[in-house]
């Protein structure tokens, strides 16, 4: 147990209290749960999947239950239906975007929007809408197999202490193993790298965030108006830089969500967690450079690497302290894996802030639709 405080806010669990939060508090952060809409991305592997499941029946126990829940759904034409259906079953007020519909594509197109696309871009699509239609906007993952209702109440509580960002944190350990990998052994090493060289304010506020990979966070509406998002991994990390911009060291907070159980990638190819590094290398070093930053490329990969023994070594030591399994030897292979993602960004395809949009929410949602009729527990 400890009660460190980063250089942003830093809500511990310290395990007493309804949801580990003051009398007060915790009727406060219930309450804003009814302004609340709550954005939940999927794609065609969480149909019927025990994690997403769990997610929504979760959900479903709200009281009082959150303004709307927004799924973004990116499916093949043939599983939109049940995908539809399946979520339809829940007693939840659901608004389903289909992401990867004609119609989307055909709007985000005629705006010069069309590209790449992935979770920043599922994300991004929702935002809007739920913005519209609430003072609060929470979004989190659908595959933690240890999800809870409270988190959103939890990540919901430092909005109603006029904080404008939260962020949920949380241990990535599971059985006798330590996860997390991409961001123990990528996002912080790298960012490690970069601080050794550059004091800068930039650099300081996103390590500041304990896990900053995790996919939960609240936002006002003001703000989640303003993130440009990153159209595919580089979500979380795009986040955190518009809300260094928008809410700053004092606006911003982060809350401990206890620990997490999620389904686990695989380390190599285009979609696993060696793929996703390039996302986040992108998104990390456009952020510090857009700050900046010069991240010093022809040395930073060797900086990263050094920064990663030094931290391997303290896993080692961590993992033996708790009598978790540890192999140096698979972490520094993951390691040379995600060091060759460390290079200058590309061109910034962010999609813009809403409040820069060349169009509505109603549209995306009218684009978004994958079915006419009014269903039970739905809303069209």
């Amino acid at each position: 147990m400890e009660y460190v405080q980063e250089r942003i806010a830093t809500l511990h669990e310290f395990g007493d209290g309804d949801a580990g939060m003051g009398g007060d508090l915790a009727r406060e952060a219930a309450a804003a749960v009814a302004d609340t809409a709550v954005v939940v991305p999927m794609t065609g592997r969480e149909h019927e999947s025990p994690a997403a499941e769990r997610v929504l029946a979760e959900l479903e126990r709200l009281e009082p239950a959150p303004a709307a829940v927004f799924v973004p759904v990116r499916a093949d034409a043939d599983r939109i239906g049940p995908f539809r259906d399946w979520l339809g079953s829940f007693a939840l007020p659901t608004r389903v975007l289909w992401c990867n519909a004609p119609d989307v594509d055909a709007v985000l197109a005629d705006a010069g929007l069309d590209g790449g696309f992935g979770k920043g871009r599922d994300v991004w699509l929702a935002l809007g809408p739920a913005a519209d239609v609430a003072d609060a906007v929470v979004v989190h993952d659908a595959d933690a197999r240890s999800y809870e209702a409270a988190h959103v109440q939890r990540l919901l509580a430092p909005l109603t202490m006029d904080f404008d960002f939260a962020k949920g944190y949380y241990a990535r350990v599971e059985g006798d193993r330590l996860y997390g990998r991409l961001c123990r052994l990528f996002y912080e090493p790298l960012l490690r790298a970069l601080a050794d060289a550059n004091d800068a304010p930039i650099v300081d506020y996103l390590g500041a965030f304990r896990y900053a990979l995790a996919g939960e966070f609240a936002a006002s509406a003001r703000l989640a108006r303003r993130l440009r998002a990153p159209r595919a991994w580089g979500l979380e990390v795009g986040t955190l830089g518009d809300a260094y911009e928008i809410a700053g060291f004092d606006g911003s907070a982060q809350v401990d969500l206890g620990r997490h159980e999620h389904d686990h990638r695989a380390v190599a190819g285009d979609t696993g967690l060696e793929g996703m590094s390039r996302e986040v290398a992108a998104t990390l070093l456009g952020v510090v450079e857009e700050h900046g930053v010069d991240p010093a490329y022809e040395t930073l990969p060797e900086r990263y690497r050094a920064a990663g023994d030094e931290l391997i070594d303290q896993y080692r030591a961590d993992a033996a302290f708790n009598g978790l399994a540890y192999d140096p030897a698979d972490e520094r292979d993951q390691m040379s894996r995600y060091a060759d993602s460390i290079a200058p960004p590309g061109p910034d395809t962010r999609l813009p802030r809403w409040t820069d949009a060349p169009f509505d929410p109603a549209d995306v949602l009218a684009a978004a639709r994958p079915w006419r009729e009014r269903r039970v527990g739905s809303q069209d």
